[in-house]
């Protein structure tokens, strides 16, 4: 089966080196064994994201030589393909439930798990609230383990009640959230090959189950490669002016510096020296750790 495979950054800040080195797995992975690349814009968090970000990633992109090929999708356009997909969730019967519980509810039990994520607590499951403005929409995570094989970190064993308890698929601003859209554009474009960061792992049981719930019979394969991360170990984040591309692009690198220092920081090569998107894929001409499995 030709991979089909995804670029998808959400368009609240500008690409920074760690996105670079998403994109070069991506691409480099894809062109490697013949897959195809879809450009997908999450702009599901309508309040945080701003059209300037949507043209400069798209610029960017460009000028590093990533060529997706289809034309760029925005999650915002698949407003009636979510409403269809929970639509289907209802119509299986599974129980879903609107929820009024804040970030600073979820807040207040945080440090009983330490650096472990916080599952919600069904406080809102048993209430019968009627959906309404300030709401959320929660869907219960019943008891079980996922089990999948990661194709760089190998076997995984994820019980996503435990995990995440009840999943929230669209938040009190009415936002459908990054758990479940991008579930169901996955499905909808056959997307069949998620390369994305190690700090995405803990995702993966409960979209394998909630793909599984909107009918999906045979989940993704997936790839979590390595994060770059700041010497104090913090991953970077769109606030770093010092790993922005567009402005160490503006600074005078080259598309090729870029390629290479973000290639060198995840361990793809040896040493920082220019590289161009054409070379990507002979940096994964060796399967991947677990990809025969």
């Amino acid at each position: 089966m030709q991979p089909v495979t995804r670029f998808a950054p959400a368009p609240t800040g500008y690409l920074h080196l760690g996105h670079l080195v998403n994109a070069i797995h991506v691409w480099g992975l894809a062109r490697a064994r013949g897959g195809r690349v879809l450009l997908r814009i999450e702009d599901h968090d309508r309040q945080r994201c701003r059209p300037e970000f949507v043209n400069a990633l798209v610029e960017d992109l460009a000028w590093l030589g990533f060529e997706p090929d289809t034309a760029p999708e925005w999650q915002s356009d698949h407003m009636a393909r979510y409403d269809s997909a929970l639509a289907g969730l209802r119509g299986r019967g599974l129980h879903l439930y609107a929820c009024t519980c804040s970030r600073k509810y979820l807040a207040r039990h945080r440090s009983d798990f330490r650096d472990q994520e916080t599952p919600y607590d069904g406080h809102c499951r048993e209430r019968g609230l009627a959906m309404a403005p300030g709401c959320g929409l929660r869907l219960v995570m019943a008891p079980g383990e996922e089990a999948f094989t990661d194709l760089i970190l190998g076997p995984q064993r994820q019980n996503p009640s435990l995990q995440c308890g009840d999943l929230l698929l669209r938040d009190r601003l009415g936002n459908w959230t990054y758990q479940f859209a991008v579930v169901v554009d996955d499905l909808a474009d056959g997307v069949n090959l998620v390369i994305r960061g190690e700090d995405l792992l803990q995702s993966t049981g409960r979209q394998i189950r909630l793909a599984s719930l909107l009918g999906r019979t045979v989940p993704p394969r997936y790839a979590h490669h390595t994060l770059i991360r700041h010497p104090g170990g913090e991953k970077l984040s769109k606030a770093n002016r010092d790993t922005s591309v567009r402005e160490l692009r503006a600074a005078g690198h080259s598309a090729a510096d870029l390629l290479g220092r973000a290639a060198a920081m995840s361990g793809l090569i040896p040493m920082p020296a220019p590289l161009s998107v054409k070379e990507l894929p002979s940096l994964f001409s060796r399967p991947l750790p677990f990809e025969a499995s």
